[in-house]
Order: structure tokens, then C-alpha cells, then sequence
């Protein structure tokens, strides 16, 4: 006996509502955690006399209380170990930084300054408001496309469904106060493009099943259908992908740490709802459109 998701569409949507709340709470009390990117900072450009891993040099950054810089190897042939290094840290005082820049040495041997500068913000409110507008676009082309392929009631429902899914990982970047920096907004765009895909394939499913829907029968009983018929599929696309994403997570590193986060967080909630919301909003659509109840089970 499967458990009926359509049937107890009303227990997720209040607990989507509650989800966004918080987040709203969260988003309005204690903001976002801005990165370098977005604040500015300096940038220091090094070259050591022995090869030194990123470790060794957040290690030293971390006594000086800059050890969310972003830490590049440069012309490093195993990833692990160079002697060019490249840090950005986030603003701090020019004696602060020296010191840090100073005790290098002495942990990790001689060095040769290439370059220390400070830098404006990189993206700043400008790709702030670029990266908003390619959601929002990608959400409208969805529109267009959804609705020619289906009808307009799936391109909302599909659209719903997405909307709930990008502020979902926003919510969570500032109840946690994770930095945002460039990376996030790929992440947002890798998120709506894989959560559209399992809503397509359930929505494309229930389509199917449309053409030998009687009149008189009622559109829970489909929908639920059609969702368990994809069930499998959706299960073993969500599990690899959180799999592989988890694992990066893991063992990754910290300079993708963040990004892997968003990309978790916006995998699992795109799975949700595609799963448990989007069909039953689609009925919620439809019934509006006929002005009258979908039959119960």
C-alpha cells in the first residue's frame, strides 16, 4: 500500500510555508554573509622558495583571524602543492594583513611578494541585480516553453515550484550565515535547471495519463499515479546526484565548500518538490480554471 502524496498535499505545503518563513525571518534579521566578491578585499600574490599546500597557508591566514580567504595554487602540476600562491581575504587592515603576510615566513619558509593590493568588489550590486534578472528570465522562458509544450497551468505550477526551490537555498546561505560569493549564482542556475527536469517528467507523465482520463473521474487519482509511475526514476536521479554532490562537499574542499552546499540544498528541495508539491498545485490550477473541485478519491 503506497502512501497517497496528493491526498496530504495540505501537511507539505504547511510545512513549505513554514520553511519560508523562517527564512524570511532569517533573510530580514540576519541578512546574507557576503563574500569578497561582493565586499571587496585584498589580494596578495606570493611565490615561495619550497612548495606549500593550501592547508599550510589557511593554517597561518587562520591565526590572524583570515581563514575564510580564498587560498588559488598557481602553476601547481598535482593540485596539491606549489610555490605560486594567490590569496584574496576580505577587508581587513593593512597591519593585519602584514602580519600575516610576515609570518609565512617563518612557517613556511622564504618568499617573494609579487603583488598586495586592495580591490574594489568584483560584482557588487550590478551582478546582483544580473543574477536576479537571469533567474527571473529563466523562469519566464520556462513559462513560454511549458506552456507550449503542456499548457499554462503546468508552466505555473512548474514555475511555483522553482520559485520555492531557488528562496529555499537562499534561506538557508543566510539562517546559517554561509558566504555568498560569485559561485552561488552558477549554483542558483544549476538548481532551477535540475529541479525543472524532474517536474517536467512527472508533469510530462500526467499528460500521458490525461489522454485516457474519463471526465468524470477525479484528477487526484491520476496525478497520484502518474507521480508513482515516475517514482523510480526520480529516486535513483535524486540519489546519484545528491550522492555525488555530497561527497564533493565532503572531501572538496573549503574554496568549493560553499557552492556544493547551495547545490545540496537546492538538489533536495528541487526533488521535494516536484515529488510533493507541483502536481498537487497543477490540480489547484486546473480547478480554478474549471471554477469546480477535483473529484475525490
Amino acid at each position: 500500500m503506497r502512501f497517497l502524496i496528493v491526498k496530504h498535499f495540505k501537511y507539505f505545503m504547511g510545512l513549505t510555508l513554514l520553511v519560508l518563513f523562517i527564512g524570511v525571518i532569517s533573510i530580514f534579521t540576519r541578512g546574507f554573509n557576503m563574500g569578497i566578491d561582493f565586499t571587496g578585499g585584498s589580494i596578495v600574490d606570493l611565490t615561495f622558495e619550497n612548495e606549500v599546500t593550501v592547508s599550510q597557508v589557511r593554517d597561518v591566514l587562520s591565526q590572524h583571524g583570515m581563514g575564510n580567504s580564498i587560498i588559488q595554487l598557481e602553476n601547481s602540476t598535482n593540485n596539491e602543492k606549489s610555490k605560486s600562491v594567490l590569496i584574496r581575504t576580505g577587508l581587513v587592515e593593512d597591519d593585519q594583513l602584514r602580519a600575516a603576510v610576515s609570518d609565512m615566513q617563518g612557517a613556511l619558509g622564504n618568499y617573494q611578494i609579487n603583488r598586495m593590493e586592495n580591490i574594489g568588489a568584483t560584482i557588487g550590486e550590478e551582478l546582483i541585480e544580473q543574477a536576479a534578472m537571469a533567474v527571473v528570465l529563466s523562469w519566464l522562458l520556462m513559462i513560454v516553453y511549458i506552456t507550449y509544450r503542456f499548457e499554462f497551468n503546468f508552466a505555473v505550477a512548474a514555475v511555483a515550484a522553482l520559485v520555492i526551490d531557488v528562496f529555499v537555498t537562499i534561506s538557508y546561505f543566510s539562517f546559517f550565515q554561509m558566504e555568498l560569493d560569485s559561485s552561488f549564482v552558477a549554483a542558483l542556475l544549476t538548481v532551477v535547471g535540475f529541479s525543472i527536469n524532474g517536474t517536467v517528467v512527472i508533469f510530462d507523465r500526467i499528460r500521458e495519463n490525461l489522454k485516457l482520463h474519463r471526465r468524470s473521474e477525479g484528477l487526484e487519482e491520476l496525478v497520484e499515479t502518474s507521480i508513482w509511475q515516475c517514482m523510480t526514476r526520480t529516486v535513483y536521479t535524486e540519489s546519484t546526484a545528491l550522492f555525488a554532490v555530497l561527497v564533493i562537499f565532503l572531501y572538496g574542499g573549503a574554496t568549493i565548500h560553499n557552492f556544493m552546499f547551495a547545490m545540496l540544498v537546492g538538489f533536495a528541495s528541487g526533488g521535494y518538490t516536484s515529488i510533493c508539491l507541483a502536481g498537487p498545485m497543477w490540480i489547484k490550477m486546473r480547478e480554478r480554471k474549471n471554477n469546480k473541485p477535483a473529484a475525490a478519491n
